[in-house]
C-alpha cells in the first residue's frame, strides 16, 4: 500500500512538473507588465487583465488561425491518402525487404526540419512551388510526418485478423474491395488517432512556414507569435496571450479525444 501510494506521489509529482510552464504561461496573460517581471515572482496576478480582444484584433490572429488549420488540414489530407496504403502494405506482407522498408521510413523520421529545409527551399525553388508558398509548406510538412503516420497506422493493420480479408477475396472481392470495404473500417480508430495527431503537428509548425513563407497573410500563426518580439523589447504579456489563445483548442481537442487516442497508440501492443 505504501509503495502504491509513494508511486502514485511521483507520478503526481512528474504530471504537475510537467504542466507547470502551461500553468506558468497562462497565469503571466493575465498579469501586468510590471507583475511580470516581479521578484519574488507571483503566482497568482493581484489585478488579473484579460488582452483577448486587444490581442486578436491587433495581430488579426484570425488570418494566423486560418492559414494554420488550412495547412494542418493539407498536410492531414495528404498524409492519410498516401500512408493508409503504405502502411497496409507493410503489416501485410512481410519480409526482409520490407523490414528494411520500414527501417527507411523509421530513419526518415530522425531527420530535423532544420536540417532539410535548405535542400528543401532550394528544390522547391528550382520547381517553382515557392510562388504558392502555403502549397510548399503543406508538401514539406506532409514528407516529414508521412513516416510517423504510417508506424501508429501500421500498428492498427497488425490487430486486424487476416482470415477477415482471405475471407472475403474468396467471396469474389478485389484486394482493393477487401482493403476499402473490410480494413479500413476495422482499423479506422487507429487511422482517426494518427490523423488528429497528425494534424496537431502540424499544427503547430514553425521552420517550413518561417522558411518558405514570406509574405505576412500566409503565414500561420506559429510565425505569427514572433510579431511580439522586438529588437530592444518584447511584450511578455501579449506573448503569453497569443500562446494562450493558440493552445487552448489543441488543449480541448486533446482532452475530448484522449481516451481514442491513448487507445490507438496502443492498438499495436499486443501483437
Amino acid at each position: 500500500m505504501l509503495r502504491k501510494y509513494g508511486l502514485l506521489a511521483i507520478a503526481l509529482g512528474i504530471v504537475a512538473l510537467y504542466l507547470f510552464p502551461l500553468y506558468w504561461m497562462y497565469v503571466t496573460a493575465l498579469k501586468s507588465g510590471t507583475e511580470i517581471f516581479a521578484n519574488p515572482p507571483t503566482l497568482w496576478p493581484h489585478d488579473p487583465q484579460i488582452r483577448i480582444v486587444e490581442v486578436w484584433n491587433r495581430l488579426r490572429m484570425d488570418v494566423y488561425l486560418r492559414n494554420s488549420f488550412l495547412i494542418a488540414g493539407g498536410v492531414t489530407v495528404i498524409v492519410a491518402a498516401l500512408g493508409t496504403g503504405c502502411a497496409y502494405v507493410l503489416a501485410r506482407i512481410r519480409n526482409r525487404w520490407m523490414d528494411a522498408v520500414l527501417f527507411a521510413v523509421l530513419m526518415m523520421q530522425v531527420l530535423p526540419s532544420s536540417l532539410m529545409i535548405t535542400p528543401i527551399f532550394v528544390a522547391f525553388n528550382q520547381m517553382g512551388l515557392l510562388d504558392t508558398p502555403r502549397l510548399a509548406v503543406v508538401l514539406a510538412q506532409a514528407a516529414k510526418v508521412l513516416p510517423l503516420y504510417i508506424v501508429l497506422v501500421r500498428a492498427s493493420f497488425l490487430q486486424v485478423p487476416r482470415e477477415l480479408e482471405e475471407a472475403a477475396l474468396v467471396d469474389g472481392n478485389s484486394r482493393i474491395g477487401a482493403f476499402i470495404s473490410i480494413i479500413v473500417p476495422l482499423a479506422r480508430n487507429g487511422i482517426m488517432v494518427s490523423s488528429v495527431l497528425i494534424f496537431l503537428q502540424s499544427f503547430g509548425e514553425y521552420v517550413y512556414s518561417r522558411s518558405l513563407i514570406s509574405e505576412r497573410a500566409l503565414q500561420p500563426a506559429t510565425v505569427g507569435l514572433q510579431s511580439f518580439m522586438g529588437p530592444n523589447s518584447s511584450d511578455w504579456a501579449g506573448v503569453m496571450t497569443y500562446s494562450a489563445i493558440y493552445i487552448t483548442p489543441i488543449l480541448i481537442v486533446f482532452v475530448l479525444l484522449q481516451r481514442k487516442i491513448v487507445s490507438g497508440l496502443t492498438s499495436g501492443a499486443l501483437k
